[in-house]
């Protein structure tokens, strides 16, 4: 599985428990999916996406990640491995051009980017990057 698709499983497999932060607190809107439902491919907002982490970070031992900004801090939540090598081949999964030396710039982008396309794709992996 892609590097990409293993951070999906990591935050959507777990839907039914972290859906509730969703519909649970102040994020809840009328389009907010309902508590319980497995990523369903709809788009969702960024604060729908965050909140689904957040319960996720609220569960987790390790309380001093910065996952908001931070790839290496969003990984390490997700129990993946964070190195520079599965950053470079999410870089290339993702279709980074830049230096693959793992940069801010680099660690940036792929914080953004995974953000957006978690968003996008309402947590599952398009065909594009299985």
């Amino acid at each position: 599985m892609s590097i990409f698709g293993n951070i999906v499983s990591a935050i959507f497999g777990g839907a039914k428990s972290a859906a509730s932060a969703i519909t649970g607190g102040a994020a809840a809107t009328a389009e907010t999916p309902a508590a319980g439902a497995p990523a369903t491919g709809k788009p969702m907002t960024r604060a729908e996406v965050e909140a689904m982490i957040q319960k996720l970070a609220d569960q987790s031992k390790e309380k001093n990640l910065n996952w908001r900004q931070s790839i290496v801090d969003l990984m390490k939540l997700l129990n993946l491995d964070s190195s520079l090598k599965s950053r470079e081949q999410l870089a290339k999964e993702l279709g980074y051009t830049g230096a693959l030396n793992g940069s801010a710039e680099m660690n940036v982008w792929l914080h953004k980017q995974v953000m957006t396309k978690l968003a996008e794709s309402g947590g599952v992996v398009p065909d594009s990057l299985k």
